[in-house]
Parts: C-alpha cells; structure tokens; sequence
C-alpha cells in the first residue's frame, strides 16, 4: 500500500504492508511541493514515485491539510497550497490505479494512526492535537473518525479563548494563537520586544534584527537555561493549552488525548501550568477518566497516518467490552 502525505512545503511517499497489526514502512520519498505547476502535475510526480517503489498501487492513502471534502475525495484550497482549488484526487488515483484510494485532512489522519498503531491503542475515545505550526484536532468517538456535519469536526484551533492575544487561524485570542509553534513565536516576539525597548533583551532575541529568528525552538532552549521572558512564554502556552483541553475533557469526556509535535518536544516546560489548569476547570470525574499524554509515533506519524487510510477499516475496529 502506499501513502501520499501532501503539505505546503514538500510531499512525502511511502511504501508499506501491514504486519501483525502493524504498519511496517518499507520506502520512502520527499519531493519539494511545487505549486508553479497544475496540481494534477504534483500528484503525478507522487505516483512516479510510488510507481518506482512498488507495481501494486490497489490501495493509497492520502493525508492532507483542509480545507477538503473527505466523503467526496475533493482537495478545496488549502491555505498552504495556492492552486488547489477543487482537486479531485480520489477520482483522478481511482481511474489511473482502478483501485481504492481514500482522503482525510491530516490532523483526522494522525488520529487515525495513533488510534490503530500509537498511544491510542485499546481505546474507544480518543482526541488526537496536532500541536504543530498550527492547532487541529482528530476526533474519535465510538471506534470512528467523527467528522461532523460536512467534516470540519476538530478545527479546535479556531476556538477564541480571549478577547486579546497572540493570533491564530484567523482569529485573535485563538486556541491556536497560544498553542502552536507560529503562536509561541509570536508571544515570544512581542515579549522580547518589549524588553529592547526597555533597554533590556532575551537569550532568544538580543535585538529588533534577530526576530525573524525566533522560534519555538530557540524559545524552549533559552527557557532551559533560566531565561525567565522565554520560561513566561511556555508558561502562558502551557496554561491556555490547559483550559483549551478543558473544554475538550469536559464536553467530549474522551478516554485519552495526545499531543503532537511541540508538546512531545517541549512537555517539560508545558506540563506543569498545563495540568494545573486542568485540575482547576475540568469536572473531575471528567479528568480522572482522561489520559492526557504525547503523541507516540514521533517522525513517523506524517507517513504512517497517510499510509494508515489505505488500510482496510475492519482491521483495526475496537470490540465492544463486557
């Protein structure tokens, strides 16, 4: 089986067989996205990919960003992909390949692989944040990817948690403005902003030239080392993290929820206001029920969570306990 894992910046391949439960990755292959060219060009760069890794292409995942129309197979222009407006993919692989392929937004997708090979094993209810340059959310409920009315179930980053803040997916105050990688950058900017014009600077940012350097990552390295502007910024993401998977606990009453990216990289400095907001907002029977915890697939889960849709549903499905 193959998996097409389609972003902004470059499109992955891979080639796999399920072994055991399991999905073990036998190849794999980046190209740079190129949205000079035709969208329907790109996916063919893929599929020679593909086509040189294996001679059987019955069955091909494909994880994208959304917007998209999972039921329809339809691409409906992404923000970080200029052009695709409308790409009917599933159809297009469907006629080339005359075999079964299968499309879901990428937050949806790494649920999907958590759930089947990661640290969502076993359960039946589990949110997957995706917690990376932006904030999404894969839901599932019951065993299945819960989509919503028109699968746009789990856009959890555009949820406003104040009036004011950092912004993200549009909004100001979002739960992605203060939890994701651009969100942390951003609060990190203005707040080393304001310490140069004090006369001050941070070990992340000495002066107005470096803030196009700043990063999540530079951020979490100076917090390490004691700089306390940098450990205030992880302090506010960790505690706006906090009351946004209140909401999640609360609502949802999930078995288990996992964080992707730079929760996995960066726990340490989010855990604490993280779990101390939780304590003080969920129900708590609520929290007592959920298992809050990184994501387990680390570099993999791009691949795995294209290559997990190719995989047959029965599978994989939960039985119900006695």
């Amino acid at each position: 089986m193959i998996g097409f894992d389609i972003g902004g910046t470059k499109c992955a391949v891979s080639c796999g067989s399920l072994e055991n439960g399991l999905v073990r990755i036998s190849c794999r292959r980046e190209i740079p996205t190129d949205t000079q060219i035709s969208p329907y060009e790109m996916i063919d760069r893929m599929c020679a990919l593909a086509e040189e890794m294996t001679d059987d292409l019955s069955r091909i995942g494909i994880s994208c960003g959304g917007p998209l129309d999972a039921k329809r197979g339809v691409i409906l222009s992404p923000p970080n992909l200029p052009g695709w407006d409308r790409v009917e993919i599933v159809s297009y692989l469907e006629k080339k390949y005359n075999g079964y392929v299968r499309l879901e937004n990428d937050a949806n997708a790494c649920a999907l692989a958590e759930w089947r090979f990661g640290a969502g094993r076993g359960s039946r209810s589990m949110i997957f944040l995706t917690f990376g340059t932006g904030m999404g959310a894969g839901i599932v409920l019951n065993g299945k990817i819960y989509g919503g009315a028109n699968g746009n179930a789990g856009e959890v980053g555009h949820v406003r948690l104040c009036r004011f803040g950092p912004v993200g997916y549009g909004k100001e105050g979002s739960f992605e403005g203060f939890a994701s990688g651009a969100g942390i950058a951003m609060m990190a900017k203005n707040s080393a902003i304001a310490e140069i014009q004090q006369g001050r600077s941070t070990l992340y940012c000495k002066s107005m030239n470096e803030l196009d350097r700043v990063t999540a990552k530079t951020v979490a390295e100076a917090a390490r080392v004691g700089d306390r502007v940098a450990q205030r910024v992880y302090q506010q993401c960790g505690e706006m993290l906090g009351y946004g998977l209140s909401m999640l606990v609360d609502i949802l009453n999930p078995e288990k929820i996992l964080l992707g990216s730079i929760y996995r990289r960066a726990s340490d400095l989010l855990e604490e206001p993280m779990r101390r907001v939780l304590a003080e907002e969920c129900l708590p029977a609520s929290l007592a029920a959920v298992t809050i915890t990184a994501a387990a697939l680390g570099e993999e889960l791009g691949d795995l969570a294209a290559l997990s849709l190719a995989c047959n549903e029965k599978d994989f499905y939960v039985k119900e306990e006695n």
